[in-house]
């Protein structure tokens, strides 16, 4: 049975528990909230202060929105507001970016919350605080490290503030908040065990994981192989042997998974399969879609790429031969649904997931099978499956594109992405040890398809400096035949991404809050 930690949410200036008050608080104390005179006693009270901390890890729609908005998905309803980003027309009052601001504060708060309470506590445990306030570090340092990247200089508030101090502070230097992240991942790693008996809760090697991984952004590649390195060497994590159920609910909390945002049906549920599904399966919604280039990314099982000679590549039969994580991570033509019938996106098929059945079906012909498990299909909007917000993989991969990165080309590198590569049910060709420019591209190309849908796509094409170069043009789909024969390659109409080498590496910073604040300076051509 799945364990799952209990969720909180604090509010600006008290606790609002979803049990309620106990019943000798007096009538006159609102039925929904405790204040902090009567609520920091003992080391429960710390459990669950802590515990709303992860109320604001990743919710879905931004989780997809990470690569939907790249060049290898594409927002599929067009007037939502990742359309506008993707191209191009967003600015500081853009809702999303408000909204994503908004939530990584409220994360940020609830940390600060707990810290500056938690030594109200005369606990008979300081062991279990002492995990607690670890645990809370690490996570406001994972929301610190996405914010860091999108918007560069950003008020780092490490205290609970009161609304006057709110409205002072200003935005600190990129260096010292990157600091700061890798501080506060450094001692929780110390702090943190190698197991907990809660499942999802922040372990060593989850905070040693994002430490590798804010390292690996900061470019401080060294530090980011040796971290990495540490995870490897707990020797607690493998890969699941099957690439095709670790999105499941047969992969949940495998051996690879090293950190997830947990939910359950009926009780703390997700709407993952309505917000990413097929159209055809109960209406779900197909908000962000796979594209032609994540598609054409995905080598033969020869090792080639597609237009690569000798690759025995075949037009008229596109996906046989492929990589198998292409037929495991995207819906394509003849794919059997959950609901068992054929998926067929082609225009005029007639299909309910046929292109210009309606608006809301797949505008590329593609739709992501990630995360689609068939046990949702009776209630979409009910599901209990788990997002991965960080699993071996992503480490080896790390590992790999740091040495890599550092010039520190060795046997080692191959190893760990030859690892990936050859899970059990993918079987994809060894790499052989190149130049550093040659094994940069192969990383990244694996970076590319073992994680995509992740919500790392973003990030990645961010810090290597090459969004302008991919994240411009025209939004192509699926390749087929019309009645009269032709070969057509679907393209989204009056539609082109845009991204501005001047501008777009950081977000704005959100117009409201400059309002409320008049300190908070804009990012440049904002």
């Amino acid at each position: 049975m799945k364990r799952y930690i209990q969720t909180l949410i604090i509010g600006v200036l008290s606790i609002a528990l979803s049990s309620g008050c106990s019943s000798n608080l007096l009538e006159t104390v609102p039925n929904d909230r405790i204040s902090n005179e009567i609520f920091w006693k003992d080391a429960n009270d710390a459990q669950m202060a802590a515990n709303a901390v992860y109320n604001y890890l990743d919710q879905v729609g931004d989780y997809f929105s990470w690569d939907g908005i790249t060049d290898i998905g594409h927002t599929n309803v067009p007037f939502n507001q990742y359309a506008i980003i993707e191209i191009g027309q967003h600015d500081a009052l853009n809702n999303t970016i408000l909204d994503f601001w908004n939530y990584s504060y409220k994360g940020i708060h609830a940390a600060n919350f707990y810290l500056d309470n938690v030594g109200k506590i005369q606990s008979a445990d300081p062991a279990k605080i002492n995990i607690l306030t670890a645990e809370v570090k690490a996570l406001r340092a994972y929301y610190y490290i996405k914010m860091l990247v999108l918007f560069g200089d950003l008020p780092l508030v490490t205290k609970d503030l009161t609304l006057q101090e709110a409205r002072q502070v200003s935005r600190t230097p990129a260096t010292a908040v990157a600091d700061f992240i890798i501080t506060e991942l450094q001692q929780a790693a110390d702090v943190l065990p190698i197991k907990q008996s809660d499942i999802g809760r922040m372990t060593k090697g989850a905070a040693l994981g994002l430490l590798a991984r804010a390292y690996l952004y900061q470019g401080k590649f060294d530090l980011s192989a040796q971290t990495a390195k540490k995870v490897m060497d707990l020797n607690t994590y493998e890969l699941h042997p099957s690439y095709a159920t670790l999105f499941s609910y047969g992969g949940e909390n495998s051996k690879e998974i090293i950190f997830a945002k947990q939910f359950i049906k009926d009780v703390y549920r997700n709407n993952i399969f309505a917000y990413m599904g097929p159209y055809s399966q109960r209406a779900s919604n197909s908000q962000f879609v796979p594209t032609k280039t994540l598609v054409d990314s995905y080598q033969m099982t020869n090792g080639k790429n597609i237009n690569e000679s000798g690759s025995s590549y075949d037009p008229t039969n596109p996906f046989k031969n492929r990589d198998p994580r292409l037929k495991y991570s995207i819906y394509v033509i003849g794919d059997i649904l959950p609901d068992g019938k054929l998926y067929n996106p082609t225009p005029g098929s007639g299909t309910n997931d046929a292109i210009d059945f309606t608006y809301l079906t797949t505008s590329t012909g593609f739709n992501l099978k990630k995360y689609i498990d068939p046990l949702d299909l009776p209630q979409p909007a009910n599901g209990g499956l788990n997002l991965i917000l960080l699993r071996y993989a992503e480490v080896l991969l790390t590992y790999a594109e740091a040495k890599i990165e550092a010039n520190q080309l060795d046997q080692s590198v191959v190893d760990a992405i030859n690892k990936v590569r050859q899970r059990a049910d993918v079987n994809m060709p060894a790499v052989a040890l190149s130049d550093q420019v040659s094994m940069r591209a192969m990383v990244r190309q694996e970076r590319k398809v073992e994680l995509a849908f992740e919500g790392l796509r973003y990030f990645d094409l961010i810090r290597w400096k090459i969004a302008d170069q991919v994240l411009n043009g025209k939004v192509y789909g699926m390749t087929y035949k019309d009645n009269s024969g032709a070969t057509i390659t679907v393209e989204i109409p009056s539609f082109s991404k845009v991204f501005r080498k001047d501008r777009d590496y950081l977000w704005p910073i959100p117009q409201k809050e400059r309002e409320l604040n008049t300190n908070l300076t804009n990012n440049p051509n904002w």
